[in-house]
């Protein structure tokens, strides 16, 4: 599945010659929503550069990620589009397309859903801060080819949103299903 990023990322990058920023990651993030509450761009910044930076030799690559931060209908119209469930769901990961002769990698795309996250922070007794990072990881993780259906690749998965977690100061997310 792929999908169009969310706007243009060099827009948004002050960096001169088409230079990557220090961290090697070129973030372009859109708020589609008028939730409340909302991380800022550094959070989302810190949190994908974590996953980056915890997976060998990835966090090396220069990199390109679009975050689109949505509501609801939007959410649910992309969740039944490219995966036949008619429901908003927390976050949704469109793996990019590196173009021949670019000097960085399009990791691809997250849409990102305000209220499921919300909600399901509540839900799970979590500050919203930790599931908002929570789900940052888990997009990122799955934009990098990790995935959970299988038992061993949901343990590995996990392992590794822990450990990042972990590194950024949020408890285990899955300490409840435990």
């Amino acid at each position: 599945m792929n999908a169009t990023a969310t706007g243009n990322a060099m827009d948004e990058c002050s960096q001169q010659d088409d230079e990557p920023p220090p961290s090697g990651l070129i973030l372009d993030v859109a708020v589609v929503t008028k939730e409340a509450g909302l991380p800022d761009e550094s959070d989302f910044r810190r949190w994908a550069e974590a996953t980056l930076a915890a997976v060998p030799t990835v966090g090396a690559v220069p990199s390109e990620l679009s975050i689109r931060v949505v509501g609801a209908d939007e959410s649910q119209q992309l969740n039944r589009e490219w995966r036949q469930r008619d429901y908003p769901t927390n976050v949704l990961s469109f793996p990019g397309e590196t173009l021949p002769g670019l000097p960085m990698r399009h990791l691809g795309d997250l849409v990102i859903c305000a209220p499921v996250v919300a909600r399901e922070a509540g839900e799970q007794d979590k500050p919203v801060e930790a599931h908002w990072a929570h789900m940052v990881v888990h997009g990122v993780l799955h934009l990098l080819g990790h995935d959970h259906q299988a038992d061993e690749e949901a343990e590995h998965m996990e392992g590794l949103e822990r450990d990042i977690l972990a590194q950024l100061g949020h408890a285990d997310p899955y300490l409840s299903r435990q």
